[in-house]
């Protein structure tokens, strides 16, 4: 019953992040290519695509806690595939504009932050925990040949069949997931005698989180690297289209060395990690991804193209090993009335430096160029080692589950 239900809900993830990643491509290329988008409009549109992490992650983890999870994900899902199709339908009409990219956008960030908190929460449900980790890395691992297989795809429909019309795709694949999705049994909530104020819930996850020592310097790091995350999603394909003046299709490949680089992260951090200790393996992790970041906007000509690649899988590959790394250890360490305000907390800081970077990264890129704001941003990822070798977790090998604060602690 439960690996039937783990494998149903990653199935249903696997589709959409498929369709998102089609999407993820075909949505900058319509501002590039039909509306011919500056570098500050792709850096709006990107900003607003995260937005939501700034304004509801902190509610999103005790809506979560309080509401039938199976129908608010389908929910979320039918909202999702509703903008995205709107704008083929403008497009059609001849009203399609920049300001509409960017309702869209931000109509589906706020929808991704409620569903993604909502998944993470129900995966320790379904999972035993000596499996966390290994699940964590499947469902990063498939997320990652998404990725891979994603941008290319959206690359060679775009180029076969327009930007906008690649964007149904994406309609679709939500459409699918939400079917899917509803097959799952009901999560009941449990509705306690006395219901805390959603500001004292807020606050008792977000003091544990700051409070933790792993937790809380994770939470840090993963908002240095996002932050620059931010960056790179603003520019990347204005970067690739606009200077390196590579077809769409070829942008597409380009941008899929993230996916395989995830990928090959995803399946290698359980062996890196037992190799070299959770604690040893974040900081070489971190390091790892500097290299990465400095070298993606090196070389001119097809030298570009290959630094490009090469540069975006180190990164992805260091990020993903962070990531998977760091999401295991949060849900076995924290406890399980507060796990879905953890993840909230930790969005809303991380994540919420994603539509920050990207918003910053179109300010500098008109005045200075794609390449040196992607350099610019690429130096400060040394801001990830520095983190962790500023903690504890410097002399650790492995992270431990026995540092959490006390619960009164946790409730101050």
């Amino acid at each position: 019953m439960e690996l039937t239900a783990f494998w149903r809900w990653w199935i249903a993830g696997t589709t959409s992040h498929l369709g998102s990643a089609v999407g993820g491509l075909a949505l900058p290329l319509t501002a590039l290519v039909v509306l011919h988008a500056s570098a500050f409009e792709m850096g709006l549109i990107t900003a607003a695509g995260y937005l939501a992490y700034l304004l509801i992650s902190l509610p999103a983890g005790v809506i979560v806690q309080r509401m039938p999870l199976r129908g608010m994900q389908v929910a979320l899902d039918l909202i999702r595939a509703l903008a995205i199709a709107s704008v083929p339908l403008a497009w059609w009409y001849d009203t399609l504009t920049v300001a509409q990219l960017v309702v869209v956008a931000l109509v589906v960030s706020f929808a991704n932050v409620l569903f993604d908190v909502a998944n993470q929460t129900f995966l320790p449900e379904i999972v035993p925990a000596a499996q966390l980790q290994a699940r964590n890395s499947l469902t990063s691992g498939t997320h990652a040949a998404a990725q891979l297989g994603g941008p290319s795809l959206g690359g060679l429909a775009v180029q076969l069949l327009g930007a906008v019309p690649t964007l149904l795709v994406d309609a679709v694949s939500y459409l699918v997931s939400a079917v899917l999705l509803r097959t799952l049994p009901a999560r009941r909530v449990q509705r306690p005698d006395e219901r805390p104020p959603m500001v004292t819930m807020i606050r008792e996850g977000w003091h544990y989180v700051l409070r933790h020592p792993i937790i809380g310097p994770a939470m840090w790091d993963a908002t240095a690297t996002n932050f620059v995350n931010g960056a790179m999603l603003a520019l990347f394909p204005f970067y690739l289209f606009r200077e390196l003046h590579a077809s769409p299709l070829l942008v597409g490949v380009l941008i899929a060395a993230d996916g395989l680089g995830t990928l090959i992260g995803a399946a290698l951090t359980t062996r890196f990690t037992d190799r070299f200790g959770t604690a040893r393996g974040l900081i070489i992790a971190a390091f790892v991804g500097v290299v990465g970041a400095l070298i993606i906007p090196l070389g001119t000509g097809n030298a570009a193209y290959v630094a490009f690649a090469v540069g975006n899988l180190i990164f992805a590959g260091s990020t993903v090993v962070l990531s998977v790394t760091t999401r295991t250890y949060r849900m076995l360490a924290s406890p399980p009335e507060l796990l879905s305000r953890v993840i909230a907390t930790v969005k809303f800081v991380s994540w919420g430096a994603i539509p920050l970077g990207g918003l910053l990264a179109g300010v500098l890129a008109g005045p200075l160029g794609a390449r040196t704001t992607l350099l610019i941003f690429g130096a400060l990822t040394v801001l990830s080692p520095i983190i962790y070798l500023s903690t504890p977790i410097r002399r650790l090998r492995d992270l431990p589950l026995d540092t959490a604060p006390k619960a009164a602690e946790a409730r101050v």
